[in-house]
């Protein structure tokens, strides 16, 4: 089992209204069927600055399917709308 787990931190214009954009739009993804596990979580207000906005946590059964995801038309379509609104990003999958 592969766990991926990809962290954003948002830009500062309209950060609120695209967190939550961010977490409605992640349901185009819940339904995809290499995806073992489903998590989208937030920052917790009143936390450090440094932290990141929003998280994916992920399962899948192997890198294959993990690959298969990342080509998923709904994934790439996601992808669009995050990268116009993230400012950094940080991911890492490893075997559980």
């Amino acid at each position: 089992m592969i766990r991926h787990i990809c962290m954003f931190t948002l830009k500062e214009e309209n950060k609120v209204e695209n967190i939550k954009e961010f977490v409605r739009r992640t349901e185009y993804l819940r339904n995809l069927s290499m995806i073992q596990r489903f998590e989208v979580v937030t920052n917790v207000a009143g936390t450090p600055d440094s932290n990141y906005d929003v998280a994916l946590i992920f399962d899948f059964l192997s890198v294959e399917e993990l690959d298969k995801y990342q080509k998923a038309p709904e994934h790439v379509a996601f992808g669009k709308f995050v990268s116009e609104v993230r400012e950094t990003r940080a991911c890492i999958d490893y075997e559980i």
